[in-house]
């Protein structure tokens, strides 16, 4: 299974969402263009990512809200990257931005990384990998594991994870059979701050 490198970051303008553009002195009119036109698609549609290269490239991540991952269509991602590549030529033309900029649009991607607390309802209903610090003997460990999210207290600033019931959680003797009993009632409190990193999880 593909899994995220160790080295991406929430708000990295990548697969960590959020927008970066690298003192690009045309960034802003190019994402204010970008906002534009995502404008049209309605409000199911909003930018994951958006990160803007002084090389002159452009690169925009859509998330498509309704979608149970958040991928948009390859339909919606070409009318999207064909509307906004011809406002930019426009703006290009009144020396605006650069006039031979660069375009890529693709979806967050299946496996992307989730905002604690901010993401996780909207995907309650999906496993997720979660890496976490565990406090064993004054050590610090960094765990993982494959949960459901129960619950999120936002008063005291946590969450509450119970295991899924996947290929990963089950006891390799058992043969295929279900979480045992123990397993089922097991659940992980975990304060925000010791919450790692957090991505979908998906069962190849």
């Amino acid at each position: 299974m593909l899994s995220l490198s160790s080295n991406v970051q929430i708000g990295d303008g990548g697969d960590g969402g959020g927008i970066v553009l690298q003192n690009c002195p045309w960034g802003k009119q190019a994402l204010s263009i970008a906002r534009d036109v995502l404008l049209q698609f309605g409000d199911d549609m909003e930018l994951y990512a958006f990160k803007t290269s002084p090389r002159g490239y452009i690169y925009v991540r859509l998330d498509k809200l309704p979608n149970e991952y958040g991928c948009p269509s390859m339909d919606e991602m070409e009318e999207f990257s064909r509307q906004y590549k011809k406002k930019l030529d426009e703006a290009g033309a009144l020396g605006k931005i650069p006039d031979d900029l660069a375009l890529e649009v693709s979806s967050p991607g299946a496996e992307r990384l989730l905002k604690v607390p901010d993401d996780l309802s909207r995907f309650k209903d999906m496993p997720m990998r979660v890496s976490y610090i565990e406090e064993m003997n004054s050590r610090n460990l960094e765990k993982d594991g494959i949960f459901f999210l129960e619950s999120v207290d936002a008063e005291l600033g946590s969450c509450m994870w119970k295991l899924a019931d996947v290929k990963e959680n089950r006891d390799p003797a058992a043969k295929g059979r279900p979480l045992s009993r123990k397993q089922k009632d097991w659940r992980l409190k975990l304060p925000y701050a010791m919450v790692k990193r957090v991505t979908l999880y998906l069962d190849y």
